[in-house]
């Protein structure tokens, strides 16, 4: 279940930056577009689980609304958009990859809150994903980038959205259940961009059914159905598990696009990448029983 909703993640980044980069979709009405369906959709799907009741009475408190509008906007908006904006400035392995570096960050987080010195698993695991970035964007090469210095901001911009998105809704997860905290997240967050950006103005270059098409794979298939699997997954296997499992979704993304939408990617950025996998597994393992991330792109 984890394999597969990983590499369905990791595809719909590919199929993403296809659409932005072949098909001129804009990324903003993308963005709300997924948000909206998506949200929808899972509440939807939480309700007939028997969530029906908890979907309305997160709302009763007001400290939870506003917990859930911050989620909403500043977790779940800006996780999603963040790694969108990164896709299309760049390509889908580059910013799956640097999200990727979201864990450290949650780390980096908890050992400052609890005045803690990192161990030499964390000291190690902090210059691999060092490492890895500077040859992620470089090959190798210092003072070059291989991809647009707005491709890395974004996707660094990404892993510190993730790290909110994993660290600040605890407590709604733990009352509400993920179905119905990220089905209200994607609704708010859906809202949030769609007040600024009306859906109705989108910007493509040309509709054909394959555009409709891939649309539609990423709001299902990138996004419903690998997070109905990475939740059902929690069933059978521990949350470490399935962080380090998930894995898959950088390497589905780095494939797809090199494959399919011919994306160079050299071997010192192979070994970019390796660097920060690493780092995911040697803070995932430290950390079982801890903060867990809660699906990279879901």
């Amino acid at each position: 279940m984890v394999i597969v909703a990983a590499s369905l993640w990791g595809l719909s980044g590919t199929v993403a930056q296809f659409l932005f980069q072949q098909e001129g979709l804009d990324v903003n009405w993308l963005v709300t577009v997924r948000l909206l369906v998506s949200g929808v959709l899972l509440l939807l799907f939480a309700a007939w689980r028997g969530a029906g009741a908890s979907i309305w009475s997160v709302w009763c408190d007001r400290t939870t609304r506003v917990r859930l509008i911050l989620f909403g906007v500043a977790g779940m908006l800006g996780v999603q958009y963040t790694y969108f904006a990164a896709i299309e400035a760049g390509n889908a392995a580059m910013a799956t990859l640097l999200q990727y570096l979201g864990p450290l960050f949650v780390f980096v987080y908890v050992a400052l809150r609890l005045f803690k010195l990192p161990s030499r698993t964390e000291c190690m695991a902090l210059i691999l994903a060092l490492l890895g970035i500077f040859l992620l964007v470089t090959n190798g090469k210092v003072g070059q980038l291989t991809v647009p210095g707005s491709a890395v901001a974004w996707g660094l911009a990404s892993a510190i959205a993730l790290a909110f998105y994993t660290l600040y809704p605890a407590q709604l997860l733990e009352r509400f259940g993920s179905a119905v905290t990220v089905g209200w997240g994607m609704v708010i967050g859906g809202v949030g961009i769609g007040l600024v950006i009306p859906v109705w103005q989108v910007s493509v270059e040309h509709w054909s059914l394959i555009t409709v098409g891939m649309i539609l794979f990423v709001i299902f298939f990138g996004t419903l159905l690998p997070f109905f699997l990475y939740l059902d997954s929690l069933r059978f296997i521990k949350p470490t598990e399935t962080s380090l499992v998930a894995c898959a979704e950088p390497l589905a993304a780095a494939i797809s696009s090199i494959i399919w939408l011919k994306v160079p990617f050299g071997p010192l950025q192979a070994v970019g990448g390796l660097f920060i996998m690493v780092t995911v597994f040697l803070l995932s393992a430290r950390t079982d029983g801890e903060v867990q991330t809660d699906g990279l792109n879901a």
